[in-house]
């Protein structure tokens, strides 16, 4: 029901359609049911697997299933929408050992192809070749930012999710999308984002504090704040350890 509700509430604002197809039989509703059930309660993460298993075992449920193709080509249609159904499972169901006071930044790969000296040939309007530092490769496709609250003990809870161009900086991408809203609060990130002057400013005008930390050549951590800070310095990485794309979306649907 709840996709239901938040589908005529606002959703279906995202994917209206203006023709004949404009009330499908296999409706929007149960295409998200399909892929949030199939993901966040199955752990399926290919959508092959996903129409699989509903025309197995759920087909009493859904009989007005549609071909795998048409499922597919409508699922990848339904794009803004669940950009939107995002922004709703991040307001709504915001745990409450979230510190709000505390935020942290880090980046991922979505990678079409790998290889310096490839050409992607999927989703090429978007995908573009760029470098990841962590992984030591270059590759085509896009990149995932993410800002989250910390949570003691835990993987952090994000509180925004933007997709950039493989080629941008991360730091260019955080100032122009994110930068203005991050009002007093500490903020710990790598050190692609530091700008010593940016965030000096920032913390004058919004009284926050910025920290990060780089490795040296030995593979030592070296900090840029004290020992007491550092002791509470949260994992950055663990926002997108041994994750992919759907596996966070699907995290928040739990």
């Amino acid at each position: 029901m709840y996709i239901c509700d938040i589908y005529q509430f606002s959703l279906k604002f995202n994917c209206q359609r203006f023709s004949n197809n404009a009330n499908p039989v296999f409706t929007d509703e149960e295409l998200l049911t399909v892929y949030l059930f199939c993901g966040a309660y199955q752990r399926y993460f290919n959508i092959k697997d996903m129409h699989t298993f509903t025309k197995e075992y759920l087909l009493s449920w859904f009989p007005n299933l549609p071909s795998y193709q048409t499922f597919n080509y409508r699922l990848n249609r339904m794009s803004e929408a669940i950009s939107e159904l995002v922004k709703h499972l991040i307001t709504s169901f915001k745990p409450e050992e979230c510190d709000s006071m505390t935020s942290l930044i880090d980046s991922m790969p979505i990678i079409t192809c790998a290889g310096k000296n490839k050409t992607g040939k999927v989703a090429t309007e978007i995908a573009t070749k760029g470098y990841c530092s962590t992984k030591n490769m270059y590759y085509f496709g896009l990149k995932l930012h993410t800002v989250a609250f910390r949570r003691k003990g835990t993987i952090p809870f994000p509180e925004m999710i933007i997709l950039s161009s493989a080629e941008e900086n991360d730091l260019t991408v955080l100032k122009r999308e994110a930068a203005d809203k991050l009002t007093h609060r500490n903020i710990f990130a790598d050190k692609i984002y530091s700008d010593f002057s940016f965030w000096g400013n920032k913390q004058q005008e919004q009284e926050g504090y910025y920290a990060h930390t780089c490795k040296s050549n030995k593979g030592r951590r070296q900090h840029y704040y004290s020992k007491g800070e550092s002791r509470q310095r949260p994992v950055i990485y663990s926002c997108f350890k041994g994750q992919t794309t759907h596996r966070i979306f699907f995290q928040l649907a739990e």
